[in-house]
């Protein structure tokens, strides 16, 4: 197998690891499991998985003191944007929202030109505008029914906070902190949001039966652990570009199951809106620089041995 076709599996696998959030969160809360305990227990358990990978690659845990408070309010952004995302599987089907936090690449657009003033391309307008009408024949249905206010404002919540985290985590503040140790970091840091909302384990709802501590466990391997690191090696064999557009698998993935396990309609509507969404945000990483906004690669992993392997 060649190089680019090992990095195209491997940014597929990443996404659609990551687009399995659904499969595993919806049993729990069909068992009564809220967002909070939920995501309190799959940062939990994501966290020394993480904690390992960075021992076994040598990376050292310590931090300097300017890195430890842009550390704590990126891991908060990223617990709300995880909580808003979860708390929306209540108020829409899980598929849909997936493909509504799909437009976070257009809110970095956004960001860099309000914040950096980076130049608004044609481009990125026509984008926008693309992604907004996906957006409008997802929210009303074809027999006349329209998303939950409150859910497509807990999406459009949840991508605002990832996008301004993936523009925050690039600031050159925390440009030698290698990337592994900045999501162990986050992780760990957004774990507090968690443990403050279940009162300190006072309200933390704990399952009882064991296969639902696979699906928790399930959470912390394949959209968190797994994901990122077939993400960092996908960016290394194939680059940047690529791997943020192969990201479009996840909402499909997300739709999928939400479709075949659970029972989620899909119309023709909705899939012109869900292709109208990916076919936006895939035109704005294609055409634009955010994509090192998107995809962070800087001295995660050494250098892959590609010269030894057959092209």
């Amino acid at each position: 197998m060649n190089t680019k076709v090992k990095g195209y599996i491997l940014g597929a696998v990443a996404a659609a690891t990551y687009g399995m959030n659904p499969l595993f969160t919806l049993p729990l809360y069909k068992e009564g499991m809220n967002p909070d305990s939920v995501l309190f227990f799959r940062y939990l358990f994501a966290i020394p998985i993480l904690g390992i990978m960075l021992k076994a690659r040598g990376r050292s845990f310590s931090l300097k003191r300017k890195e430890i408070l842009p550390l704590v309010i990126l891991g908060w952004l990223v617990a709300i944007s995880s909580l808003t995302l979860f708390q929306s599987y209540n108020y829409m089907e899980a598929g849909i929202a997936s493909t509504i936090l799909f437009v976070y690449p257009i809110l970095v657009a956004l960001i860099m030109a309000v914040a950096f003033k980076e130049k608004i391309t044609l481009q990125t307008v026509l984008c926008i505008f693309l992604a907004l009408s996906g957006i409008g024949l997802l929210y009303k249905g074809g027999d006349g029914t329209t998303l939950s206010l409150v859910g497509v404002g807990l999406v459009m919540a949840s991508a605002l906070s990832y996008a301004i985290y993936i523009v925050g985590v690039n600031r050159p503040i925390l440009k030698d902190v290698a990337t592994l140790k900045v999501t162990f970091y986050v992780l760990l840091f957004g774990l507090s949001l968690f443990l403050i909302r279940v009162d300190f384990g006072q309200s933390l709802h704990v399952v009882d039966k064991w296969y639902l501590w696979g699906n928790l466990i399930a959470l912390a391997i394949f959209p968190t652990a797994i994901s990122f690191l077939c993400t960092t090696q996908a960016v290394q064999y194939i680059g940047s570009t690529p791997t943020a557009i192969l990201g479009a698998l996840e909402p499909v993935t997300a739709v999928f199951f939400g479709v075949t396990i659970f029972g989620e309609s899909l119309t023709l509507r909705l899939c012109c809106g869900i292709v109208l969404i990916i076919l936006a945000v895939t035109f704005i990483i294609a055409g634009s620089n955010i994509t090192t906004h998107l995809v962070r690669f800087r001295k995660l992993f050494p250098r892959l041995p590609l010269k030894h392997i057959k092209k």
